[in-house]
């Protein structure tokens, strides 16, 4: 194989492996960006990175089975680095979600302006101040990063390591609903302490309607502890970086 060749090899397998990164990982996964656009992003980024990254050694000829092959490895990275992304990235929703269980809103919907779907609310909202805060501190620029690192850790051509990015993906996921439950913890310890006055004004006062008072009693209340909890995103933020860096395979 020339040396052009090896070069045009490499773009390729490069490609793939941002192609498959940007399927799942967040921010680029949306569908309010269009294919074309994530396409050009992808051949930029691709033509940066395979010129600097030296060509794996390719044998001598172009043969089919080991070109699949190789180019499956680098989608089976990117894909495995995106979802760990991804799985730290929906913390925030779904800590919305387990509080929208407890305002009673389990039942509305609107549209996710992310991904077109319809999705509920709180999530929704708690998700677009995470992100405006993730651009406004240039910490997208993370994810590029995560790339960046992988070229270094799983070079071009390398065996996938099975064992470690499997690890990895269990991991984010379990993480993923201990760090949601943790960020809605004080949230959902008053929601259970409303429960418990209701409860009491319940025995006290049975001719009171508690069932009709605690729906705008638990939707106030948890509107309220959400306007406490915004400014806590940023702590977050610091702290997906750090788990990023534990669980990624690096």
């Amino acid at each position: 194989m020339d040396w052009l060749t090896g070069k045009i090899f490499c773009f390729f397998m490069v490609v793939t492996r941002l192609g498959a990164f940007f399927f799942t990982a967040p921010v680029f996964s949306w569908r309010v960006l269009t294919e074309q656009t994530k396409a050009a992003i992808a051949v930029v980024l691709s033509v940066f990175f395979s010129a600097l990254l030296p060509c794996p050694p390719q044998p001598a000829g172009l043969q089919p089975l080991v070109c699949l092959t190789l180019l499956a490895q680098e989608a089976l990275y990117g894909l495995c680095l995106g979802i760990v992304a991804y799985c730290l990235f929906t913390v925030v929703r779904l800590a919305g979600q387990f509080i929208e269980q407890q305002m009673g809103l389990t039942m509305a919907q609107v549209l996710d302006p992310f991904s077109g779907d319809e999705s509920n609310p709180i999530g929704v909202i708690l998700e677009i101040l995470f992100i405006l805060l993730l651009f406004s501190t240039n910490s997208h620029h993370l994810l590029l990063q995560i790339m960046a690192r992988s070229f270094d850790r799983y070079p071009l051509g390398q065996p996938p390591d099975i064992g470690a990015l499997t690890e990895s993906i269990f991991l984010a996921g379990s993480h993923m609903f201990l760090l949601a439950l943790q960020m809605s913890a004080p949230m959902l310890a008053a929601f259970l302490l409303l429960m418990i006055v209701l409860a009491f004004m319940a025995r006290v006062a049975p001719e009171a309607n508690v069932l009709f008072l605690s729906l705008p009693l638990r939707v106030g209340m948890g509107l309220l502890m959400i306007g406490f909890f915004i400014p806590y995103l940023k702590d977050y933020l610091d702290q997906m970086t750090e788990w990023l860096n534990r669980l990624l395979p690096f």
